[in-house]
């Protein structure tokens, strides 16, 4: 190989901040540690119903058993924090739609992937005797974070995210397995401390321990990736959080120094960073569907907005425009939906409700 590895990494770089992304990192694939805390987590069942955390065998931990001859892990992260938005206010008022602060513009998948194709475009062009350059956004078992922390683009605190003493957290990650054996980066060190506000300030105590998320718990995933009844136990604490959840972001201390994104695909889209739950409840499946095209909110599907969104009223101000609302959607809804909009009206029209 007649390139000069270290010059490469550079270039490498050099290609990240001019695609967008704001750090670049180099990784080896020893994975040995995060996977036995992998194993252990999955083994408490904390996967909850995402299955896939436990298929694919050991490529998940092992990038080489995903992508033979994979030598080196180039991982990536670009901002997306948008700029001018309310965030712990909308939290505050119980009339409001709060939507995880990633999910109000466009798809993140799309985008990444985009750049991070042409980046590896890049290096098979200047490296002709390399094989594999492949670019990986959550679209495959791909240990991100600790690969990331591997790479020197930040720690895993406490709430299991990757923060960046420079950047916080409000970053997405991106990766590209390559065959080439690069420099390594220096891996990050642990800035998180006695401090445990992440901890302290989950709705649902998901964090059930420094570093331990029960997905089961969790608003994200309950409002995302589950697809059935959300615990009854569990739906006053969600609040008004419709898609996602963004508290234990919201009060680390390190995000003081989060940088708001200038891409112009993670702004705000159908005014969702201000949409009153009363207006999202009403949509039709086609106004979902128009309005959510592109958008990670998709994920949740139909049903699985109009439960969140019953669960959010539930636990709102009680109105007869809204009490009007939720009678109506028990006529049109699946029973799953129907549950949960019963509940919300058992809840505003009970003389207890608080």
């Amino acid at each position: 190989m007649s390139v000069d590895l270290g010059e490469l990494a550079t270039q490498i770089r050099h290609w990240g901040r001019e695609l967008g992304f704001q750090q670049v990192g180099i990784a080896d694939i020893d994975l040995t540690l995060a996977e036995q805390r992998l194993d252990a987590w999955l083994a408490d069942g904390h996967q909850a119903g995402m299955d896939w955390m436990a298929a694919h065998g050991r490529k998940r931990s092992r990038p080489a058993d995903l992508e033979p001859g994979t030598l080196r892990v180039i991982s990536l992260r670009m901002d997306y924090l948008p700029a001018d938005i309310a965030t712990m206010e909308l939290l505050r008022d119980p009339d409001k739609a709060y939507i995880s602060r990633y999910a109000l513009g466009r798809d993140y998948h799309k985008l990444i992937r985009k750049r991070l194709g042409k980046l590896a475009e890049q290096i098979r062009h200047a490296v002709k005797d390399s094989e594999l350059a492949r670019a990986f956004v959550d679209s495959a078992p791909v240990m991100e974070k600790p690969l990331a922390e591997k790479a020197g683009l930040g720690w895993q605190g406490k709430h299991t995210l990757i923060i960046n003493r420079k950047a916080g957290s409000w970053f997405f990650l991106g990766e590209i397995y390559t065959d080439l054996p690069l420099p390594l980066d220096q891996p990050a060190s642990n800035h998180c401390g006695t401090c445990s506000a992440c901890i302290d300030i989950c709705p649902t105590a998901a964090i059930i321990a420094p570093y331990q998320l029960d997905a089961g718990k969790c608003i994200s995933y309950l409002t995302i990736e589950h697809k059935g009844a959300i615990p009854t136990e569990l739906r006053p604490l969600i609040g008004n959080r419709i898609f996602g959840c963004d508290d234990c972001q919201l009060v680390c201390p390190w995000n003081r120094f989060a940088r708001h994104s200038e891409e112009g695909d993670f702004q705000p889209r159908h005014g969702l960073d201000q949409a009153s739950l009363l207006e999202l409840f009403m949509w039709t499946e086609e106004e979902f569907l128009h309005r959510t095209e592109g958008s990670p909110i998709r994920r949740t599907g139909y049903a699985g907005w109009l439960r969140n969104l019953a669960v959010a009223l539930g636990n709102g101000s009680r109105s007869a425009e809204v009490i009007a609302a939720l009678q109506q959607r028990q006529k049109d809804v699946p029973e799953m939906v129907k549950e949960h909009v019963d509940w919300a009206l058992e809840r505003l029209c009970s003389t207890t409700a608080g």
